[in-house]
């Protein structure tokens, strides 16, 4: 396996690259410092934790890279293509073909079933796989053709997350993915998680306030009050059924 330090010398080894980047939301007289200055990059094929209280800029932060939000000032780069400057079209385009998303709430359509659910992303995008092949990555096989009140918290989420994957995207940004679910079930969708990053080598992004999450990471971010506070890398990685909470 690569190491951290041999993918930062290569190009090819880095997703994102931020630099100084600052997000300030005005509330009527009121300028609230989401973002103060954050260095970072991602590399391909690794899964990153994002770890932080509510209100630290994690959520911000991965919009940002996720191209559902923009900057202050400071540069976000995908690939050597600059997001900060680029324009709405540009923006659709690449949340559309590079970026896979699954937040806390699944946002199923309920008239569809699972397949269904999976088939509005994989009509639009360039390079997919079957919905039949994203859901068995997830576990999914035998749910195919239920709709989601039929399907348990934990399906449902899955089912969310074989709809991002579907599309075969390079990066997948998860934010609280878990955030709605018991522990048992959150660990279900972990491993759903997990096995994506180690077979299809997506580079993963966990955002949560549950510090037992991190210990499934390649590197752990902390970030306080809108910056990063430290930078960990796990040397032993847990499998998802290792963790408690």
């Amino acid at each position: 396996m690569i190491s951290r330090e041999e993918q930062s010398g290569h190009r090819e080894g880095v997703v994102f690259r931020v630099r100084g980047l600052t997000k300030i939301y005005t509330m009527g007289e009121v300028e609230v410092h989401a973002l103060r200055g954050v260095d970072l990059e991602l590399f391909a094929g690794e899964l990153v934790v994002l770890l932080g209280p509510s209100g630290s800029g994690k959520s911000t932060l991965l919009n940002i890279l996720g191209g559902l939000d923009r900057a202050t000032g400071g540069s976000v780069s995908y690939r050597g293509m600059n997001l900060t400057n680029a324009g709405e079209r540009e923006l659709t385009a690449y949340r559309r073909l590079n970026v896979g998303f699954v937040f806390q709430f699944y946002n199923l359509i309920p008239s569809l079933t699972a397949r269904e659910n999976v088939a509005v992303v994989t009509e639009i995008a360039t390079d997919p796989m079957p919905p039949e092949e994203a859901l068995a990555l997830v576990g999914l096989t035998d749910r195919l053709d239920h709709f989601p009140a039929q399907l348990s918290g934990g399906e449902q989420q899955r089912v969310a997350i074989a709809r991002a994957i579907s599309k075969n995207p390079e990066v997948l940004l998860c934010d609280e993915p878990t955030g709605a679910l018991d522990s048992k079930t959150g660990i279900v969708v972990l491993e759903a998680l997990e096995r994506i990053n180690r077979e299809l080598g997506t580079a993963t992004a966990i955002i949560t306030h549950n510090a037992d999450i991190a210990g499934m990471a390649d590197r752990v971010v902390h970030l306080s009050n809108g910056t990063i506070v430290e930078v960990r890398i796990n040397d032993r990685k847990k499998s998802p059924g290792e963790l408690r909470w």
